[in-house]
C-alpha cells in the first residue's frame, strides 16, 4: 500500500477545504512543518561552512568559551522537547493503524531533527560568542510557537480535551516552544545583540583565559557536563602517553584550596561565641550547603526514575499480546515498543542524575579538605607537642584520615535522606503489585536491616583495633629498621622480630574477625534479597486467590533488588556517619587546642619595619648612626629604668634586645621548667649559655621565643620605635622581627641544599658562598651527585647528624636577621669544624654584622670569646656576667670550668689530621653513593631482563603493556593464600551464580505454568537454601583467603628484611622499606580481597545476565557483538587512564603530608623565622595540585560510569525489543529484562574494580620484590651446643691474612690484614678516613663478606660459629646512640637475662644511676620513641650501659665520645679503664691522644696494616705514620 502525507483512504476527502483551509488537520499538520524546514535550511549553511572553515583551523581555544544567559534552562527545555517529540512520533505511528497516515508523525520526526539541530547550532554559536547568529534561533522558536497554537486552537475547537494524548501533547509542545522564546527574548536583553544601539561585549570566565585551566566541568555545556565528554581528550590520549600532571594543569579559582578556605573560615568564625565553641557542622552547611542540596535533588530524580524498571517491565510482560484515530494516553503506555523505549529513556536518565549527584558531592568534599587545619598547626602550642598532647602522628591523621573521612561522609550524605523515600515508594509498588504477601516480603528486609547495621558498626570498631595495632606494628618495625645496625651487632635482631610478630599476631586476629565481619555483611547482602522474595511468593501461594502472573513476579523482583541497595548501603552510611562525628570531634578538639601565646610584640612591629625600609635609605653618615642609637636607647629608657629598679646589681652599659624579668616558663604540666628567670641579651654582641646536660638551657631558648608557657614574668623584645626626626637608619633595621635560630635537632625540608640554606630568602651569590665557607660544607656538597641541587630531607639522601647541623647553622647565618639563636651548633661536629665555624662563622660573619648572637654550648674552650655568660644550673640561672665577672665573683665555678677547659685546650692543641668526624660522615655519604650506584646498576640490568622491548619506543609495546592485567601477581597472590582456599572459592562462587539463575528461572516457569503448586514451592524453597547457604561458604572462602595471603606475605616479608645483610640497608631508602611495610601490606591486608571479592561476584553477575537473554532471545546475541566491542575499548581506555590518574593522586599527596609532617616537626623553626605565610602558600599549592588530581580522577570515573550505564540501558532496549519481536513466552521475558536490568548496575563495577586491582596488584609485586633479597647465612658450620658457654673467655684475637668487601661486587675494603691481641690488652687503631677502621670493627661481628683469611677468638674461628652465638658474645658501643621504645630495661637487656642489681650497677658505672632513680618507675621507666626524653649525651651513656650490662670479654668502641660534653667523656675514659680492666678492649680513635694509653697501637692506611707496636715503640719511629700523628696532633 503506498505512502502519502494525508492518507490515501479510498474515498476520504483527505486534501479537500470545503470547510476552510485550517479546518483541513492534514494542511495544519503541513503548516507545522513550515518552521521546522526554515530552520534546517537557514542553520545547515552556516554550520557547513563554520565547521568546514574550524576543521582547517585548530579547534577553537577554549577561553572563547562562555555560556549565555540562560544557558542551562535552554539545553533542558531543549531536551524536554526531544522527548515530546519522541512521545508524538510515538502516538503517530501507533495510531496510524488503518492507513499510512504519514502527517501523523512526519512533522514531529522533522520537529525533532530540527530541535536537535537548534541545540548543535546554539552550542556552535556559543564557543564562537558571535550571538548575532542567534537571530535564526528567535525566529524559528516564534514560527513554530505560532503553528502550534493554531493546532491547539483547531483541537479545542473540535473539543477534544485532556483525555487524548494528542491534545495533551500539543499543549505541552506549545508551552515548550513559548518558553524558549522567552529564553531568546532574555538573551536579546541582556547581551543586547540586536534592536540595540551598543552590544554589551562580554569576557570569557577569568579562568578559561588562562590556558594552565584544564579542569573544564564548569565551563562546558550542559550536555558535555552531563556526560563528561569533555574528558574523552585526555582518556584516549592516556593511552598513548601517560598522563602528567602538566596535563592536567590547575584547579578553576572557585575550586582552589584559598577560596574554599576562606568559606569555610568565615562560616567558622561568624558563630565565634565566647559562651560555646564554634559547630563545624554548622560552618560546613553555611559554606557548601547549596551544593549538597542540589546534589540531594539529582540524587531524589534518579531514585524515582529507577522505579520505572520494575514498572516497565510489569507493562512489557503484561501486554505480550497484539482503531482509534485519537487514541487515549493510557493506551499509548500498553503498546510494549513505546514501554521499551521509555524505559530505556528512563534508565539514561536515571544513571545521568546518579552520576552528576555524585559528582556534585564529591567536588564539594574536595573543597572541603582544603587548608583548615594547616593554619592551626602553624599556631600550635609547641608544650602539646613535647608533652605528648599531640603528637605529629595525631597531626598526620588529621590530614591523611580525619579530613577524608568528612569527605567521604559527604560524598554520601545524600543518602542519608534519599533512601528512607526510596525503600516507602518502593514498598508502596510492591504492595500495589502483589498486595498483602508484599508486606511480608518488605518485613523481612526490614527485620534484617538492623543486623546489617549491627555488623557494620562491628566493621568499624574492628577495623579501628586493628588500625591500632598495625600503627603499633609500624613504630616497631620503623625502629627496628632504624637501628638495624645495633640489633645486628648486639644479636638481638630475633628478639626485636618477635615484638614485631607478636604485634602482628594481634593485628591478624583483629584482621580475621574484620573478615569474619567483611564477609557476614556481603552474605547479608546476597541473601536478605533472595529471604524477601522466597517469603514473598510462598505467602502469595498460599493467600490470595489469584494466581501469580509473570507480569507481577519479575516486577517484584526487580523491586526487591531496588530495596536491597539502599538497606545495604544505610549501613555504610550510617557508619561512616559516626565516624565523620568522630572526626569533627578530633577536628574540633584540634581546632580549639592551645595555640602559642599572641606574639603582638612581632606582629605589630610587621608593618613598621616595611615602611621604613621604603621610605628612607641610609646614606651612611657616621653621626647619623650614632645620633639613631642614641635615639634608640633612649627610647628604651623607661622600660630599662624599671627594668634596673628590680635589678641594680645587673644594671650593666649597653642596651638589650632581648631580656627577661622574674620569668617563670613551663611545658605545660604545671611544673615550672625554667624558675626565676632574669636575664638580658646585650646587643650586637655574643651570648652563650652554658650548663650541665638537661640543665634547661635549650628551654631558655624556647621562651624566649614564645614558645613555652609563661606562668609569670615577661620577656622584653627591643624594637627600635620609629625616631620623631624622620630619618632612620635600614642597618639599626634588619628586619629584626624575625630571629634566625639553629635548633639542637637539625631540621631539615625535602628540598635541595640550597632551598635549605636560603630558606626562602633572596639568593645572594657572595653571601651564599661566605655561608658554606664559614660552615665548611663545600667539600660535603661536592660529594652530593647533584651539589647543592641534590634533595636532602625525608624523602632525599640521608646525610648524618653533623652534615645535616651545619646545613641548619648555615640557614641561620645565612638569613639576614638582626638576631641569631644558635642551639648547640657544636654537637654534631668534630673539633676542627667547631672551630672553623666559631671564628669564620659565629665570630668574623656574624659579629661583623653587629648581629646579635645567642649560643648554647657545651665546649667551655670558646667562652673567652663571650660578651656575656649565662650559666645555668637545674632550670635557673646560676651566674650571669662576662667571663671577668664569673672569674672574680664565683671562682668555684670558674674552677671547675677551668679544669674542664683544660681538657678541651689540650684536644685543641692536639689538632689532628687525623680522621676526624666530618670526614667520616663524608665517609659514609660516599660509601653510600658508591652503594647505591652499584645498587641501581644491578637494578637496571634487572629491569632490562624484564622490559626487553622497552627500548624501541614504539607506541603500540608501550600501550599493549600499559593496558595489560597483571596476571601473573594475581597468581602469586592466590598461590600464597594457599590452593585449597582458590579452589574452594572458585567452585563455591560458580555453584552460587547457577543457583541463583535456577531460582529466577524456576519462578519464570512457576508463573507461565499451571502444574500443582505444592510441588513447586517446594523446589523453590529448596533453591532458595541452596543459595542462601552457598552465599555464606562463598563470601567466607574469599575472606579468609585474603587473610591466609596476608599472613604468609608479610611473615616472609619481614624475616627477609630482618635478615637482609647491613649493605641491603645501606643502599635501600628506609622510606621505601617501610612504605611495603605500611602502605602495601595495608593494601594486601584490607583491600585486595574486598575488590577481588566484588570484581568476582560483578563479572558472574553479568555473565550469568547476557548468558540468561541469550537463552531467552538468542536474537540479542547479534546485538551483542557491538556492545561487547565498545565495552572492551572503554574499559580498555579507561583502564590505563584511571591508573595515571591515580598515581598522580596518589604522588601528588605523598608531598601533601610530607610537607605537612614536616611542617609539625620544624614548628619551632618556622615561626622563629616568622616564616607561616611562606609554609602556609606552598600547603596551599601542594593541596590544589592533589585536589586537581583527586578531581580528575572522580570525572573519570563518572565518565567510565556514565558510558557503562548507558551500554546497560542499551542492552535493556535490545533485550527488551528483541523479546517483543520474537514475541516468545512472557515468564521467560520477565526473566531476560530483570536480568538485564542488573547488568546496569555491575557493568561499571567490573571496569572499576578491574583496575583497582590493577592499581592494588602493585602492592603484592613490590612486596614480592623484596622476597627475593639474600638473607645472611645465620648457621655457621659449627653447631652451637660445641661452643663452650663462656666463650670467649680470654679475648685473645688473631687476625690471619684477613681480606674484606662490602659486596661481591665492589672491592676489598681489607686487604691481607695481619695482628695478634692478646687478652686483656688495650688496643687502639687508627688511621686517615677510608683506611678501612670501622670495616676491621665489623668483620669481628661477620657482618661484612669475609672473602679470604680469618678472625680467631680464643681458638674459634668466628666464620664457622653461627651469628646469634658470636654476635651475642661480643659488646660494642656505636658512634650514634640508638635507643628504642619502651622501657629503659628493654633498652639495657631485651633479652631479660639480668637482675636489677646487674643493670643498676652498669648505670652507675656510667653515671646514669641518680637520673633514672629520679624517674617514675625507675628501671621500668619509659623510653619514648628514639629516645627523645633524654638528651644525646644521656642516651650516648645509655649506650654504653648497654655494653657493660653484657660482661663481654671483648668491647669495641667505635669513637663513641663524640656528642657528650667533657666532664661527661673524663668520667667515660676513667670508666673504661676501671670497669674493663680485664677485659680486651678496642678503641676506634678518631683523635690520636684518646689512643696514647693504649697497650697496642695499629696503624691502618688504605685496607692494609702499616705500623703495629705499642705506642712508645711507635713514637720513636720518627718518620712513621703514627709519629707524624701525633706531631700534628700536638
Amino acid at each position: 500500500m503506498a505512502l502519502s502525507f494525508c492518507g490515501n483512504d479510498r474515498g476520504s476527502k483527505a486534501y479537500s477545504v470545503d470547510k476552510g483551509v485550517l479546518d483541513n488537520g492534514c494542511f495544519v499538520d503541513a503548516l507545522n512543518l513550515v518552521p521546522h524546514v526554515f530552520l534546517l535550511f537557514i542553520t545547515f549553511p552556516i554550520l557547513f561552512i563554520g565547521w568546514g572553515s574550524q576543521s582547517s583551523k585548530v579547534q577553537i581555544h577554549h577561553n572563547t568559551w562562555l555560556h549565555f544567559p540562560g544557558h542551562n534552562l535552554r539545553w533542558i527545555l531543549t531536551f524536554t522537547l526531544l522527548f515530546v517529540h519522541v512521545c508524538e512520533i510515538a502516538e503517530g505511528i501507533v495510531s496510524n493503524t488503518w492507513s499510512n497516515h504519514l502527517h501523523l508523525f512526519m512533522p514531529a520526526l522533522m520537529g525533532f531533527i530540527a530541535a536537535t539541530t537548534s541545540v548543535v547550532y546554539y552550542h556552535n554559536i556559543e564557543t564562537a560568542n558571535f550571538p548575532k547568529l542567534l537571530l535564526a534561533l528567535f525566529i524559528y522558536w516564534i514560527l513554530a510557537f505560532i503553528t502550534k497554537m493554531i493546532k491547539l486552537w483547531k483541537f479545542a475547537e473540535a473539543s477534544l480535551g485532556v483525555q487524548q494524548l494528542r491534545f495533551c501533547i500539543t499543549a505541552l509542545l506549545v508551552v515548550l516552544y513559548g518558553l524558549l522564546m522567552a529564553v531568546e527574548i532574555n538573551v536579546i536583553r541582556v547581551r543586547k545583540y540586536v534592536f540595540f544601539a551598543n552590544p554589551q561585549r562580554v569576557k570569557p570566565p577569568e579562568d578559561l583565559q588562562d590556558l594552565g585551566v584544564r579542569f573544564l566541568q564548569p565551563f562546558v555545556n550542559l550536555l558535555s557536563k552531563a556526560t563528561y565528554w569533555w574528558m574523552n581528550p585526555l582518556i584516549i590520549g592516556a593511552h598513548k602517553r601517560p598522563i602528567e600532571l602538566k596535563k592536567i594543569g590547575k584547579l578553576p579559582i572557585a575550586m582552589r584550596a584559598l577560596t574554599n578556605y576562606m568559606r569555610l573560615k568565615d562560616s567558622y568564625e561568624e558563630q565565634r561565641d565566647p559562651d560555646k565553641s564554634p559547630s563545624i557542622w554548622k560552618s560546613m552547611y553555611r559554606a557548601f550547603g547549596g551544593s549538597i542540596l542540589l546534589s540531594s535533588t539529582f540524587r531524589y530524580m534518579a531514585d524515582l526514575l529507577g522505579f520505572a524498571g520494575p514498572l516497565c517491565i510489569s507493562g512489557i510482560t503484561a501486554n505480550m499480546t497484539f482503531g482509534v484515530y485519537f487514541m487515549s494516553s493510557t493506551e499509548l503506555l500498553q503498546n510494549t515498543s513505546v514501554l521499551a523505549v521509555l524505559l530505556f529513556l528512563a534508565l539514561v536518565l536515571q544513571r545521568t542524575f546518579l552520576q552528576a549527584s555524585y559528582y556534585v558531592t564529591i567536588e564539594t568534599g574536595i573543597n572541603l579538605r582544603g587548608a583548615m587545619i594547616y593554619n592551626k598547626i602553624l599556631r600550635l602550642s609547641t608544650s602539646n607537642m613535647s608533652m605528648g598532647e599531640m603528637t605529629l602522628g595525631q597531626i598526620n591523621n588529621l590530614v591523611a584520615i580525619e579530613t577524608n573521612q568528612l569527605m567521604w561522609f559527604l560524598f554520601l550524605c545524600p543518602n542519608l535522606w534519599a533512601m528512607p523515600v526510596q525503600i516507602i515508594m518502593g514498598v508502596i509498588l510492591l504492595y500495589y503489585l502483589l498486595g498483602n504477601s508484599a508486606l511480608i516480603g518488605a518485613g523481612v528486609i526490614l527485620l534484617l536491616a538492623p543486623v546489617q547495621y549491627l555488623i557494620a558498626t562491628k566493621l568499624a570498631d574492628t577495623q579501628k583495633s586493628t588500625l591500632d595495632y598495625s600503627t603499633d606494628r609500624l613504630k616497631k618495625t620503623t625502629e627496628i629498621l632504624k637501628g638495624i645496625k645495633l640489633l645486628k651487632l648486639y644479636a638481638w635482631d630475633n628478639i626485636f622480630c618477635d615484638r614485631v610478630e607478636e604485634t602482628r599476631e594481634k593485628e591478624l586476629t583483629s584482621l580475621k574477625t574484620f573478615a569474619l565481619y567483611t564477609s557476614m555483611s556481603i552474605f547479608m547482602n546476597a541473601a536478605i534479597p533472595i529471604a524477601a522474595v522466597l517469603a514473598t511468593f510462598v505467602t502469595h501461594a498460599y493467600v490470595e486467590e489469584v494466581r501469580l502472573s509473570p507480569a507481577k513476579a519479575f516486577a517484584s523482583l526487580a523491586l526487591f533488588h531496588i530495596l536491597v541497595t539502599p538497606l545495604f548501603l544505610l549501613s555504610t552510611v550510617v557508619r561512616f556517619a559516626v565516624k565523620a562525628l568522630v572526626s569533627v570531634q578530633k577536628l574540633s578538639e584540634f581546632l580549639q587546642s592551645d595555640e602559642i601565646g599572641d606574639d603582638s610584640w612581632r606582629n605589630t612591629e610587621m608593618s613598621m619595619s616595611l615602611e621604613v625600609g621604603k621610605k628612607y635609605k641610609y646614606h651612611g653618615d657616621v653621626s647619623a648612626h650614632t645620633r639613631i642609637c642614641t635615639l634608640k636607647v633612649r627610647s628604651h629608657l623607661q622600660l630599662l629604668v624599671n627594668f634596673r629598679a628590680q635589678n641594680p646589681v645587673r644594671w650593666a652599659k649597653g642596651f638589650h634586645a632581648d631580656f627577661v624579668n622574674d620569668g617563670f616558663f613551663t611545658w605545660g604540666s604545671n611544673l615550672s621548667t625554667l624558675s626565676d628567670i632574669n636575664i638580658r641579651i646585650p646587643t650586637g654582641q655574643l651570648t652563650m649559655i652554658v650548663g650541665q646536660v638537661g640543665c634547661g638551657k635549650s628551654s631558655l631558648l624556647l621562651a624566649m621565643l614564645g614558645e613555652m608557657q609563661t606562668t609569670s614574668g615577661k620577656v622584653y623584645w627591643m624594637t627600635p620605635k620609629m625616631p620623631k626626626s624622620g630619618f632612620s637608619n635600614v642597618d639599626c633595621l634588619k628586619n629584626r622581627y624575625s630571629v634566625a635560630y639553629a635548633a639542637q635537632k637539625s631540621w631539615l625540608l625535602n628540598a635541595t641544599v640550597e632551598e635549605n640554606i636560603t630558606f626562602g630568602s633572596p639568593f645572594n651569590k657572595q653571601r651564599y658562598k661566605a655561608v658554606i665557607d664559614a660552615c665548611s660544607l663545600q667539600p660535603d656538597i661536592d660529594l652530593l651527585p647533584f651539589g647543592d641541587q641534590t634533595e636532602i630531607g625525608e624523602r632525599g639522601i640521608n646525610l648524618s647528624g653533623g652534615q645535616r647541623q651545619r646545613i641548619c647553622v648555615a640557614r641561620a647565618l645565612y638569613q639576614n636577621t638582626n638576631i641569631v639563636f644558635l642551639d648547640d651548633p657544636f654537637s654534631a661536629l668534630d673539633i676542627h669544624l667547631s672551630d672553623h665555624l666559631m671564628q669564620e662563622g659565629i665570630l668574623k660573619f656574624l659579629q661583623d654584622d653587629k648581629r646579635t648572637v645567642v649560643l648554647v654550648t657545651h665546649k667551655l674552650q670558646y667562652l673567652i670569646h663571650a660578651d656575656w655568660i649565662i650559666a645555668m644550673k637545674d632550670g635557673s640561672l646560676l651566674r650571669e656576667g662576662t667571663l671577668k665577672d664569673i672569674q672574680t665573683h664565683d671562682v668555684e665555678l670558674y674552677e671547675h670550668w677551668k679544669t674542664l677547659m683544660n681538657r678541651q685546650d689540650q684536644e685543641l692543641e692536639k689538632e689532628t689530621e687525623m680522621e676526624s668526624q666530618t670526614t667520616l660522615e663524608r665517609k659514609t655519604l660516599r660509601r653510600a653513593f658508591y652503594s647505591r650506584e652499584a645498587k641501581n646498576q644491578i637494578d637496571d640490568e634487572d629491569e632490562e631482563e624484564e622490559v626487553e622491548e622497552d627500548d624501541d619506543d614504539n607506541m603500540s609495546t608501550t600501550t599493549s603493556r600499559r593496558s595489560k592485567i597483571p596476571w601473573k601477581m594475581c597468581c602469586r597472590y592466590l598461590s600464597s593464600g594457599g590452593f585449597l582456599m582458590v579452589f574452594l572459592m572458585v567452585s563455591s562462587k560458580l555453584a552460587k551464580h547457577s543457583v541463583m539463575v535456577a531460582i529466577d528461572y524456576w519462578l519464570a516457569a512457576w508463573t507461565s505454568s499451571n502444574q500443582s503448586l505444592i510441588a513447586e514451592v517446594i523446589m523453590f524453597i529448596i533453591l532458595c537454601g541452596a543459595a542462601i547457604a552457598l552465599c555464606l561458604i562463598t563470601s567466607l572462602t574469599v575472606e579468609f583467603l585474603g587473610v591466609a595471603a596476608a599472613t604468609n606475605l608479610h611473615h616472609n616479608l619481614l624475616n627477609k628484611i630482618i635478615h637482609a645483610p647491613i649493605r641491603f640497608f645501606d643502599v635501600t631508602p628506609l622510606g621505601q622499606i617501610l612504605n611495603r611495610f605500611s602502605a602495601d601490606t595495608n593494601i594486601i591486608d584490607q583491600h585486595i580481597p574486598q575488590t577481588l571479592e566484588s570484581l568476582t561476584r560483578s563479572t558472574l553477575l553479568c555473565l550469568s545476565a547476557i548468558g540468561v537473554i541469550a537463552f531467552v532471545t538468542p536474537s540479542f546475541l547479534i546485538a551483542l557483538v557491538p556492545l561487547a566491542v565498545a565495552f572492551y575499548f572503554i574499559q580498555k581506555y579507561f583502564r590505563v587512564a584511571s591508573k595515571d590518574l591515580q598515581d598522580l593522586d596518589d604522588s601528588t599527596q605523598l608531598p601533601l603530608l610530607c610537607h605537612f609532617s614536616e611542617t609539625a616537626e620544624g614548628l619551632t623553626t618556622i615561626r622563629a623565622f616568622r616564616h607561616e605565610a611562606r609554609f602556609k602558600q606552598r600547603m596551599l599549592e601542594l593541596t590544589d595540585t592533589n585536589d586537581t588530581a583527586y578531581l580528575f580522577l572522580s570525572a573519570a570515573n563518572r565518565w567510565l560510569e556514565v558510558r557503562t550505564d548507558y551500554l546497560g540501558a542499551v542492552i535493556v532496549l535490545t533485550a527488551a525489543v528483541a523479546a517483543i519481536w520474537t514475541s516468545s513466552q512472557s515468564g521467560l521475558v520477565g526473566l531476560g529484562l530483570t536480568y538485564a536490568l542488573t547488568v546496569t548496575n555491575y557493568l561499571n563495577w567490573v571496569v572499576r574494580n578491574l583496575a583497582d586491582l590493577e592499581v592494588q596488584m602493585a602492592a603484592v609485586k613490590k612486596v614480592n620484590s623484596f622476597l627475593s633479597t639474600e638473607s645472611e647465612n645465620y648457621e655457621g658450620s659449627m653447631d652451637v651446643s660445641q661452643v663452650p658457654e663462656d666463650w670467649p673467655q680470654h679475648g685473645e684475637i688473631k687476625i690471619q691474612d684477613l681480606c674484606v668487601r662490602y659486596d661481591t661486587m665492589l672491592k676489598p675494603v681489607l686487604k691481607h690484614v695481619n695482628a695478634h691481641i692478646n687478652p686483656g690488652q688495650k688496643v687502639g687503631i687508627c688511621g686517615r678516613t677510608g683506611s678501612g677502621k670501622s670495616s676491621l670493627s665489623l668483620a669481628f661481628f661477620n657482618m661484612v663478606d669475609v672473602f679470604e683469611g680469618k678472625i680467631v677468638i680464643d681458638g674459634i674461628d668466628i666464620c664457622k660459629l653461627p651469628l646469634q652465638t658470636l654476635r651475642s658474645r661480643l659488646s660494642i658501643i656505636l658512634q650514634d646512640p640508638v635507643l628504642f621504645s619502651g622501657s629503659i630495661r628493654l633498652n639495657l637487656d631485651p633479652e631479660c637475662t639480668c637482675t636489677d642489681d646487674r643493670l643498676w650497677e652498669a648505670l652507675e658505672i656510667a653515671q646514669l644511676k641518680n637520673m633514672v632513680k629520679a624517674l617514675p618507675g625507675g628501671l621500668d621507666a619509659v623510653v619514648t620513641e628514639g629516645g627523645e626524653n633524654f638528651s644525646v649525651g644521656q642516651r650516648q651513656l645509655f649506650c654504653l650501659a648497654r655494653a657493660f650490662v653484657r660482661k663481654s670479654s671483648i668491647l669495641i668502641m667505635d669513637e663513641a665520645t663524640a656528642s657528650i660534653d667533657m666532664a661527661t667523656e673524663n668520667i667515660l675514659q676513667k670508666v673504661v679503664m676501671t670497669a674493663f680492666a680485664d677485659r680486651t678492649v678496642v678503641t676506634i680513635a678518631h683523635r690520636v691522644h684518646t689512643i696514647l694509653t693504649a697497650d697496642l697501637v695499629i696503624v691502618m692506611k688504605r685496607g692494609s696494616i702499616m705500623e703495629y707496636g705499642t705506642p712508645e715503640i711507635l713514637m720513636e719511629q720518627e718518620d712513621g705514620l703514627f709519629a707524624s700523628f701525633v706531631k700534628a696532633d700536638m
